[in-house]
């Protein structure tokens, strides 16, 4: 497909904090990128390249988005913002050389996820600002596709337009093709619905990454949970059906302790007998601990000749950055690795805090083979192309499109 000329900025949104680790990961992996602007959650970079700035590769791990910078706007007025994005020339070329473009407008956080109450969504200021984007590009007559600007999921392969509220008086506009499951969302954020009776921020976090993973997990499987109290991760885990051995000295609480789908065992990890995960095909853990303690424990689990496991969801707390650098990142995918499995992924989650979230599968055929014995709904769509198998990229995959769902609530 043809794409509109390659322009030398590119920007990137994270969880505010995460500047740092994604300021490193980019430079290990784009020499050719330098810094060029940065506030709490938003990053630019300018491309040294002489064919201007490329978004080839995976997404970085604690990039939320990334986009080819088009232009920025920063006007007090709503619809007079509204009205000049769609007079910027490069976004214009993005138009005309684009059948089909769509619309992502969300606000940079400034806050972290779970402070005060907080969770990341499409703002209701985002809402707004979307709102008077597409009345502008209407009365412009911009384009004749008005319904794809009003989506809210892009279709898989599309060029999505961006739009960056990184204050409310001041947007930066971008894009970027919609090639992975989260860069279908706006803001990358895929849709986490809170029930009424959520036990802990646990459930947002698992929900997220089984939505992410989309692993191939199914009705009736065991999961084995290390960490389990108060209880929100096995929450998530039960109403997908699944069966819970939950392995935590702590209390668990209601709902979860009574499920008839739950066993907990109260003591720690070390003192259960393996052969009681025997009938386990997953392992998910999160430990308050240092990441090379969860991946000894999850370790002890995956090595043990009474268990065989499909997959694994850790998550891995970061006491500070140092553990997230390059390096470190790199040396958790070999490690997993080293126990058989070899399609190995890293995402800092929208609902991770200091931590990040890492899934694995012994081969990306398990995937393959769910999705073979799927018959697709009218509601699915295609498919998005998958990141290319190279030693850069293959532990970081986005698979499998995800079903609308309603945005956060709290009762």
């Amino acid at each position: 497909m043809p794409v509109p000329l390659p322009t030398t900025f590119v920007f990137c949104t994270c969880q505010p904090g995460a500047e740092q680790p994604l300021k490193s990961e980019i430079a290990a992996r784009r020499s050719e990128w330098r810094l060029a602007f940065s506030r709490p959650g938003f990053v630019s970079f300018k491309s040294l390249h002489s064919a201007g700035a490329a978004l080839d590769g995976a997404l970085p791990t604690f990039a939320r988005t990334r986009s080819v910078s088009l232009g920025r706007v920063k006007i007090d007025s709503l619809a007079l913002a509204a009205a000049e994005v769609w007079q910027i020339e490069a976004v214009r070329r993005l138009l005309d050389a684009q059948e089909v473009v769509c619309l992502h407008v969300w606000q940079r956080d400034t806050q972290l996820p779970g402070e005060a109450g907080f969770e990341p969504s499409v703002t209701p200021l985002a809402e707004e600002a979307k709102a008077a984007l597409v009345q502008a590009a209407r009365e412009g007559e911009v384009t004749d596709r008005i319904s794809m600007l009003e989506t809210t999921v892009a279709p898989a392969g599309a060029v999505v337009l961006d739009v960056v509220l990184v204050e409310p008086d001041e947007w930066y506009i971008g894009w970027h093709r919609a090639s992975s499951r989260t860069e279908r969302w706006p803001g990358g954020m895929l849709p986490v619905a809170a029930p009424s009776d959520m036990v802990s921020r646990a459930y947002l976090k698992m929900e997220e990454a089984l939505k992410w993973s989309a692993l191939p997990a199914v009705r009736g499987d065991v999961w084995v949970e290390l960490g389990c109290a108060p209880g929100g991760a096995s929450q998530a885990l039960l109403e997908r059906g699944f069966e819970v051995i939950g392995v935590d000295p702590a209390e668990v609480e209601e709902p979860v302790a009574s499920h008839p789908r739950f066993t907990h065992l109260r003591k720690r990890s070390a003192d259960v007998r393996r052969v009681e995960f025997a009938p386990a095909k997953w392992l998910a853990a999160d430990l308050n601990v240092a990441p090379q303690y969860t991946l000894d424990a999850a370790e002890d689990v995956v090595a043990h000749p009474s268990t065989s496991l499909r997959g694994l969801v850790l998550t891995l707390k970061l006491a500070d950055w140092n553990v997230a650098s390059p390096k470190c990142l790199k040396q958790y995918i070999e490690r997993v690795r080293s126990w058989g499995f070899r399609d190995v992924r890293l995402r800092q989650l929208v609902h991770n805090r200091h931590e990040l979230c890492l899934v694995a599968l012994h081969s990306r055929s398990q995937r393959r083979m769910k999705r073979s014995r799927r018959r697709p709904t009218k509601r699915e769509e295609p498919e998005g192309p998958e990141a290319e198998d190279s030693p850069d990229t293959r532990e970081l995959r986005y698979d499998a499109p995800t079903r609308m769902a309603p945005p956060h609530h709290f009762r």
